[in-house]
């Protein structure tokens, strides 16, 4: 039996927990606090910066994975010198540490992304801004940003003197785009790759609040675009385990990478019902180096919503009665301001009626 081991007691790793009993492997997670969502798991509650509690923890895994990204590098470096294998790999995950950092790894690769560039101390701030069009352009925090914190659409420096009083900031241009799809796909240590149909993602407030599983009018060029795209950056940075790609498509269908995770995302909760090996399946396969799993979609079309704001029993109790084919996921998380504590998901032949179904549900469940 494999020994896995989590890092964070999020919902991702609380979802992990039956894909891991089915596997027949042993999954251990090392959460934050005693109340984190996948504590059914939890061996550790710890400080995940912490070189020596990380280590403990792995002292007897076969392989340690992720729940988020923010483990230090010197950490994961320590864990694999003890002979633990670390899936993604702490060279993969550093890009997901630093935004600027990612975006000259993926200018490397040569894929499509926006226009770039950084703002500091020692860079010129009009050669800065003339690099990414002018104002008004995104700015983004380097570190730790994250469903719409540490980004700002910008229209003169002032919105972002605090965060340059710090250090450097990432700015992009503004894009025009039609639509946010995530491309998420699957890579196992001996190379073996397998994506999902693109989905279309929609935000709200700087947060996924909708899937739509497939993005609707995906023609076999989109697909194939993606494919290359997302398999061109898995195989550049060697990624182990599900890598998501959040991409812009322009009105001309061309695609350019926004984000990078390498774990399970939001955006593919949906694959729990609607594909035939869910994305935790998936990226535990692919750390423990099975053979993947189909990808497949085992119905037409599937919309997930997600949650916020508290979740009361009752409340779940009339969405089912009203929309008994919804599934609800609550990751019993204590509600907070734009927190994701849950999402719904359901799935069917006809694309319109899957989606009306669920925002019928969510009208029960979440004020969003």
């Amino acid at each position: 039996m494999k020994r896995v081991g989590v890092v964070g007691g999020g919902q991702l790793a609380r979802m992990m927990i039956p894909a891991a009993v089915n596997l027949g492997i042993d999954i251990r997670v090392f959460a934050e606090s005693e109340n984190s969502s996948a504590t059914l798991a939890a061996r550790v509650v710890g400080n995940y910066r912490s070189q020596q509690e990380v280590s403990a923890f792995s002292s007897d895994l076969d392989v340690l994975t992720f729940d988020h990204e923010h483990v230090p590098t010197d950490v994961l470096i320590a864990v694999r010198d003890q002979g633990v294998v670390v899936s993604p790999s702490p060279e993969a995950l550093t890009l997901t540490h630093n935004k600027i950092v990612m975006r000259h790894k993926l200018a490397d690769i040569g894929v499509p992304q926006p226009r770039w560039s950084v703002a500091g101390e020692s860079r010129s701030r009009d050669e800065s801004l003339s690099a990414v069009g002018g104002f008004p352009c995104v700015a983004k925090k380097p570190i730790g940003g994250y469903d719409g914190k540490g980004v700002r659409v910008i229209t003169s420096w002032d919105q972002i003197g605090d965060w340059l009083d710090d250090g450097d900031v990432l700015l992009e241009e503004k894009v025009p785009f039609v639509r946010e799809l995530g491309l998420l796909s699957a890579r196992s240590e001996s190379g073996e790759w397998v994506p999902w149909l693109p989905v279309e993602t929609r935000q709200l407030d700087g947060v996924c609040a909708e899937v739509i599983a497939p993005a609707p009018g995906l023609s076999d060029q989109d697909v194939a675009e993606s494919d290359f795209l997302a398999r061109s950056i898995a195989d550049s940075i060697g990624v182990v385990g599900v890598l998501a790609v959040e991409v812009f498509q322009n009105d001309d269908g061309r695609l350019l990478v926004n984000e990078l995770a390498m774990r399970p995302h939001n955006s593919g909760h949906i694959f729990t019902e609607l594909s035939v090996t869910s994305q935790f399946e998936q990226h535990l396969r692919a750390v423990a180096d099975l053979p993947l799993g189909s990808p497949a979609f085992t119905a037409n079309a599937a919309v997930m919503v997600n949650l916020f704001g508290e979740i009361p029993e009752d409340s779940k109790r009339e969405a089912w009665r009203a929309v008994p084919e919804a599934k609800i996921h609550d990751y019993g998380k204590e509600p907070r301001d734009g927190r994701k504590v849950g999402h719904i998901s359901v799935v069917g032949s006809d694309a319109d009626k899957v989606y009306a179904r669920a925002i019928e549900a969510r009208s029960f469940l979440s004020p969003r």
